[in-house]
């Protein structure tokens, strides 16, 4: 397999690992936050809400249900339904109390309206006389005939040059259950505003207030949405039948692609229902910000798992590809090796002929040293001629292990005669090279054939006519190099 095949397989082992962990990422972080949507959206619901609604219940305990006790007991006051069954003779005590009720609890307005003068009472005095022909009066109407003791009703207060104002309307009878006329407080619509504001603010929640028909009569002055009758509140507009029946619980419902989660409280003493909303997608912020933060963790380590095995891989391939082409005892190149190196290095003569020369090695005497004194001091002689070969060589000459003992040396851009020196001198190197065996000295004897490359022959051919110049060296008593300039038989 070619080196640009193991690449490509590399590279292709690379994208799919890259892939399966993008993928295991993904699907772990995908996981994960569903998972964490599902147990936000349960806390939300089961907890977060129902707890926002109760500690919202108990402000309003202060902010709307304490005006309605307030004009209770303006109601069943022992000093104004007397009042009133003695003739209403003394208005200016009717102006004092009221006006030590707005002064006392902080009201905006108090009043009362008597059923039998329909004089319309307040604390500076009679503001005027009601009559059934007043469209400005049918509240007063309305009231008389409520089967409830009181309504919670927004008007603007004519006492107060027409300021938009949340009245307690509250039915008071005498001592022995005759209607005497309707009295109150009022609380200013600013007022109950910046309160709803607060709430959303502390709360971080949507909130408003909505009647048994299903009207927002109540709500901050920034909400999101302006939509009066929930009826006709896309989403809502589905569920609010439910909702009203049902008084109390929790629901989510969708609208212009966004997921509510909303809670509702219904608030007896108002009448009213409490709506406490939150939008998914911000209770989603800060779990979308931790995904993508995991993300890019898991980017981060998918990079560096992808570098690290590149690393791992390119590191064994090359393992892999100097086990295959590298002797495994001597470090040098094999015959296989050698192979792909000529095919190159004959291509490159094709283009810019040069003489090439072929040395052909092999060691005197080498199963002598073998059978006295071992195969592992073989090892080293053999060992001790590739450093030989080394030191002695240029970069661009190629020395292969050829055979058990035999070395083949191809000396690039070199002619015979600067081959026969070469040759000589690592012959004599080798001889010289010191190796110790035990307490004596081994002297390592070897002969070279040489021959040169021709143009009109292949390199097997070469090859053969340096084995022919060993044969010589051998024939005429070893530790010498031979030359053989002519083709010679197949040995």
């Amino acid at each position: 397999m070619t080196s640009s095949h193991r690449i490509f397989h590399g590279r292709r082992l690379l994208v799919l690992l890259s892939i399966l962990l993008s993928l295991g990422f993904f699907a772990t972080t995908l996981g994960s936050y569903l998972v964490s949507k599902d147990a936000i959206r349960e806390a939300i619901l089961g907890r977060e809400l129902p707890l926002a609604s109760s500690n919202i219940y108990v402000e309003l305990q202060k902010d709307l249900v304490q005006p309605v006790v307030i004009s209770s007991t303006m109601a069943h006051d022992t000093f104004l339904r007397d009042w009133v069954l003695r003739g209403e003779r003394d208005v200016s005590e009717m102006n004092r109390y009221l006006q030590e009720v707005k002064t006392r609890h902080g009201a905006f307005s108090s009043f009362f309206v008597s059923d039998r003068s329909l004089s319309y009472y307040t604390g500076g005095g009679v503001l005027k006389k009601v009559s059934p022909t007043e469209p400005r009066d049918a509240w007063y109407y309305r009231v008389r005939d409520l089967k409830e003791d009181y309504e919670i009703n927004v008007d603007p207060d004519l006492a107060n040059q027409d300021a938009l104002t949340i009245f307690i309307n509250y039915r008071a009878f005498d001592f022995e259950g005759n209607y005497l006329g309707a009295t109150g407080i009022g609380l200013t619509m600013d007022a109950m505003y910046r309160r709803i504001k607060e709430y959303q603010q502390r709360y971080q929640r949507t909130i408003y207030f909505v009647n048994h028909q299903g009207r927002v009569v109540l709500r901050g002055q920034n909400a999101a949405s302006q939509v009066d009758d929930l009826r006709t509140s896309p989403g809502l507009r589905d569920i609010i039948d439910q909702i009203l029946e049902a008084k109390s619980g929790g629901y989510q419902y969708e609208a212009n692609g966004t997921n509510h989660l909303l809670n509702v409280h219904y608030i007896p003493e108002l009448m009213w229902y409490l709506f406490v909303e939150k939008d998914e997608s911000e209770a989603l912020v800060k779990i979308r910000q931790t995904i993508y933060i995991n993300l890019g963790i898991c980017l981060v380590i998918t990079l560096i798992v992808l570098m690290l095995t590149n690393l791992s891989l390119a590191r064994y391939q090359r393992r892999i590809e100097d086990m295959a082409s590298t002797d495994k005892l001597t470090g040098m190149l094999n015959r296989q090796a050698f192979t792909i190196l000529m095919d190159k290095l004959m291509a490159d003569c094709a283009r810019s002929p040069r003489p090439l020369s072929i040395l052909m090695i092999d060691l005197d005497h080498f199963k002598r040293i073998n059978d006295q004194h071992g195969h592992a001091v073989g090892d080293q002689v053999l060992c001790l001629v590739a450093d030989v070969l080394q030191q002695s060589l240029r970069k661009s000459d190629v020395a292969v292990r050829w055979g058990g003992e035999e070395f083949l040396v191809v000396l690039n851009n070199c002619a015979l005669d600067e081959a026969g020196l070469i040759a000589e001198k690592i012959r004599e190197r080798i001889a010289r090279a010191p190796l110790a065996v035990a307490d004596k000295v081994l002297v390592v004897e070897a002969s070279v054939g040489v021959s040169q490359l021709r143009p009109d022959e292949t390199l097997d051919q070469a090859i053969q006519r340096a084995d022919g110049g060993l044969y010589q060296a051998k024939r005429s008593g070893r530790n010498q190099v031979g030359v053989f300039a002519e083709v010679a038989p197949s040995i």
